[in-house]
Parts: structure tokens; C-alpha cells; sequence
């Protein structure tokens, strides 16, 4: 998608705070929500495949209640990589299957971590030796472990509230 600005009808922003939120659990979610705002199960498809091709949707997901699945540590590893490798290095940890999130950040003489990866696991132990791996594969030792110990908000970006 290019940068020009997107308009949306009334109705349209009242979709979008529909698929903002959870989606029905039923048989037909997008007929329950089209029933919310005025538009048909067909024509709720078509508009989230339009957003999609358009690049105003990025992605449509699910996301889980990880604490139920029984994923309850989390760690931020901060990595020192040597910055003509933070592209090829950044791509492998992404592609971790624990990794949830992978950022490249500036570096300061006190702070010398330019990628940051946050890593999910059952356990501390578990995400300590996910961190381990992701070294081993990469190359890189030089890195710290930022665990979590408290979790004041967790939410996605709400438009048009």
C-alpha cells in the first residue's frame, strides 16, 4: 500500500470496531458482525479481502490466551550483533517459532543490544534454553535476558473508539 490517506463511510469504521474485537464464536462470525452493522456475510468477506489486497489490513489473526495454552514465561533477549549482519541475523531470529516479536533498536554507549527478540515458553528454564538455541544458530553469545515480572497491559491498537 502506498501512504495516501484512506477515507472510510460510517459504516465501514463500525466494521472495523467490530473486527477489533473478538470474533463470535459460532458457526458464522463474519454474519453475526455484518448483522451488527448493516452488511451482509458476503459483503463482510469481500471488504476484509479488499483491506487485505490494499495493504490497509496487514494481517487478520488469532490470538491465543497463552496463559491457557500453558505458555507462562516470557524474556526480552537483547542481542549485541555486528551491524552489517543485523538484517541476515535479525531474519533468523524471527524466524523462531518461540519468537513473537523481533525488533532492530539504535545503540548507545551504555547499551550496546541492537536486536531484540521477545521469546515465549512454559518455563524460565525453557525460554533460557530457546535463547541458548537462537545463540547457537546465529553465532551470537553476546546477549542479556530481560524476564518479565509483571504484565500491567496487554492490548491491541484500537481505531476508531
Amino acid at each position: 500500500m502506498n501512504e495516501e490517506t484512506v477515507s472510510f463511510t460510517e459504516q465501514e469504521k463500525a466494521l472495523i470496531r467490530e473486527l477489533q474485537e473478538d470474533i463470535p464464536s459460532t458457526p458464522s462470525p463474519f454474519k453475526n458482525i455484518g448483522e451488527k452493522v448493516g452488511l451482509s456475510e458476503e459483503e463482510v468477506i469481500a471488504k476484509i479481502r479488499d483491506w487485505k489486497e490494499k495493504g490497509i489490513i496487514r494481517r487478520f489473526g488469532v490470538a491465543i490466551k497463552h496463559h491457557k495454552a500453558g505458555i507462562t514465561a516470557n524474556v526480552m533477549v537483547v542481542w549485541k550483533v555486528p551491524l552489517e549482519k543485523t538484517k541476515e541475523i535479525g531474519l533468523i531470529m524471527a524466524s523462531h517459532p518461540a519468537v513473537s516479536h523481533c525488533y532492530e533498536r539504535p545503540v548507545f554507549p551504555q547499551w550496546p543490544y541492537n536486536l531484540f527478540t521477545m521469546v515465549h515458553g512454559k518455563s524460565n528454564d525453557e525460554c533460557r534454553r530457546i535463547a541458548d538455541e537462537i545463540s547457537d544458530k546465529t553465532g551470537i553469545k553476546d546477549f542479556q535476558l530481560l524476564f518479565s515480572t509483571k504484565e500491567y497491559k496487554k492490548s491491541s491498537m484500537k481505531y476508531f473508539i
